[in-house]
């Protein structure tokens, strides 16, 4: 990918060397990823949140090689380590499955208001075959800062174009690595699509702005058309180049073949109803596994979706509604609202470059949810096991269980609520530290005005 830039004067570069000059420390983070798990480990003394089965507490869990080998309850037998263990006796502390955020631009932007920290987005409309993965920043500050809350693993989207179109194909990453070969899970893991808002005023069109309206109407008639024409485009040249391998290679359609053969998903970034319907037309059209992201007005359409077996992706719980007359917490209660019907679904948030630095706060936006009605294991499930099923992921991530990998939290209570500290992180069965650019500076300032109170 590519971050989209403008030509500057030679009289404002200057400005320019001296922004980035001082904004270059607060883009590396001097982490030092660990090695890969050699020495066997033994959890002892821990309340287990398995979340694909029950509560254990006073459970033990063996890992070796980054996976976890067994789990056991008291007075339950464990298979023998393969060396002799490194025992983590936790004292009766919580351990849960590190949480899986669905929908973010984490390592694709850093500060939102300095372009060359962002690529999130390529030019033009078509661009299915722009890789988040290549793009992402293993360095970036704010992947320790998520990690220091619980957020393990998330998926890496790229930003959708002005007006709608093909995004770019997204990767599933875990939050510790030196290079983006480390962090990737999943490296292909959906191609995205954002459609164009369908959703016009007619109170705010009225006068001198009817002109504006059929406009606007035009342009999103024109490239609806083109999102369709793509899809028909890639499926001819599938065919071509089936009858003839020396057909010229098309870097776009090679990236939607996957999503035409039922091989890889397509998200569709979708609130609006009539969103929500062009994407399940298109999905029944082409043949294509759907997921929708966003969904504010799933709801109103949850009995086709369940019965089309379509996933959602909530794409944040602390938003305003759609329109002025309805309730103010019709969005905290999306998840309740799409668990009662029966859709899949899971909660992620509103993803994009100002989101980035506050993707940490995804176990609060759970936490909404169960204010609004949703039971705590299904928030839990909603940010971890959930998650992980839609982006295929459920043989690595999402519950504690034998074979998935060893990537999980230690807290001191629940940690959808903003109180519970996450003690120790790990990763693969590695200890990732938790400090992070905001805790350096929170530690220095402490000490500051403990100097100033003892003058």
């Amino acid at each position: 990918m590519k971050a989209v830039t403008q030509h500057l004067p030679l009289r404002h570069w200057p400005a320019l060397l001296l922004a980035l000059a001082c904004t270059g420390p607060a883009q590396a983070a001097d982490h030092v990823p660990p090695p890969p798990q050699r020495v066997p480990m033994l959890v002892t003394n821990a309340v287990l949140h398995t979340v694909s089965g029950p509560v254990i507490t006073g459970g033990r869990m063996l890992v070796e090689r980054g996976r976890i080998v067994a789990i056991a309850g008291p007075g339950e037998a464990l298979p023998t380590p393969s060396a002799a263990p490194q025992v983590l006796d936790l004292g009766g502390r919580h351990v849960y499955p590190g949480f899986i955020s669905a929908n973010t631009a984490l390592g694709l932007a850093e500060i939102n208001s300095v372009p060359a920290t962002v690529d999130l987005q390529e030019v033009g409309p078509i661009n299915p075959n722009a890789r988040a993965l290549v793009a992402l920043n293993p360095d970036s500050e704010l992947l320790p800062v998520t990690r220091s809350n619980g957020v393990l693993a998330a998926l890496a989207v790229p930003q959708g174009p002005s007006g709608g179109g093909f995004a770019g194909t997204s990767a599933v990453v875990q939050m510790d690595g030196w290079t983006w070969e480390d962090m990737a899970l999943r490296r292909e893991a959906a191609v995205h699509l954002a459609l164009p808002s369908m959703r016009l005023n007619p109170e705010l069109l009225r006068g001198g702005m009817e002109l504006f309206a059929e406009e606007l109407r035009r342009a999103t008639a024109q490239r609806l058309r083109l999102i369709d024409e793509s899809f028909e485009a890639a499926a001819a040249y599938g065919r071509a180049r089936a009858a003839d391998a020396s057909h010229p290679r098309d870097a776009r359609w090679d990236a939607l073949l996957p999503v035409l053969r039922g091989e890889r998903p397509l998200f569709v970034q979708a609130d609006e109803l009539p969103q929500i319907r062009h994407a399940l037309a298109l999905a029944e059209k082409h043949g294509f596994k759907l997921v929708i992201v966003g969904g504010a007005d799933a709801p109103r359409i949850a009995s086709l979706l369940r019965e089309r077996q379509v996933p959602v992706v909530i794409a944040g719980m602390h938003r305003l509604p759609l329109r002025r007359d309805e309730a103010y917490d019709g969005p905290y209660r999306l998840a309740t609202a799409l668990a009662e019907a029966g859709v899949t679904y899971c909660i992620g948030r509103t993803g994009g470059a100002f989101a980035a630095a506050n993707e940490r706060n995804l176990p609060y936006e759970a936490g909404t949810a169960v204010a609004h009605g949703l039971s705590r294991d299904e928030a839990l499930k909603a940010i971890t096991l959930y998650p992980a099923r839609i982006l295929g992921v459920a043989d690595q991530l999402g519950a504690l269980a034998p074979g998935l990998l060893a990537s999980f939290i230690v807290t001191d209570g629940d940690p959808l609520q903003t109180e519970t500290q996450v003690l120790r992180v790990f990763i693969q069965g590695r200890e990732v530290e938790i400090g992070n650019r905001q805790t350096r500076l929170a530690e220095k300032y402490r000490q500051k005005y403990e100097q100033l109170k003892a003058r």
